[in-house]
């Protein structure tokens, strides 16, 4: 009895292979969705992970992708996990041990402060920034927040002051 031979994948030219879109969210914090347009089959996960992290900051090494609420290994691609002629498909990110999204570091332009104590941005800072009432009051609504005794927190705020100025 004779076996059926497999047939043969067909080839595609360089430039006409099929892409998909990938559609990244999560599903606790920090809160993420991205689409991902014209990835080609032989995207790799950790490819993917690294995208997101260059988007959202997470570390790679912090992160999962899940396809079908199941972790995804880093070696597989995405022609394993599409079926048929799927033209996008889904993960949700899996962030470990708390990690979270790591702020964008500062600017050229807020990292230069200006003489006179302002940013380029005309925000007061360090020495200056005392200077202003806003700070004062910034600093006295954090006392009333923590302290949860507005009488209190005005009193710790005016000797804060008092004391800032007499430094001076």
């Amino acid at each position: 009895m004779q076996k059926a031979f497999s047939k043969p994948d067909k080839t595609v030219v360089p430039g006409q292979e099929r892409s998909v879109s990938v559609h990244v969210k999560s599903l606790r914090e920090p809160p993420i969705d991205l689409k991902l347009t014209s990835q080609p089959l032989a995207t790799s996960i950790l490819d993917l992970k690294s995208t997101v992290s260059e988007k959202t900051r997470i570390p790679v090494e912090k992160m999962r992708l899940l396809h079908r609420k199941k972790p995804v290994p880093d070696s597989k691609v995405l022609k394993d996990l599409l079926g048929g002629e799927e033209i996008s498909i889904e993960f949700s990110v899996m962030v470990i041990g708390g990690a979270a999204a790591i702020k964008p570091a500062e600017s050229k332009d807020e990292s230069n402060v200006a003489a006179g104590g302002m940013a380029t941005g005309g925000v007061a800072t360090g020495a200056a920034a005392l200077e202003t009432q806003a700070f004062w009051d910034d600093l006295k609504g954090f006392l009333m927040q923590r302290l949860k005794d507005e009488k209190q927190a005005e009193e710790l705020a005016k000797t804060w002051r008092i004391d800032w100025d007499e430094k001076r």
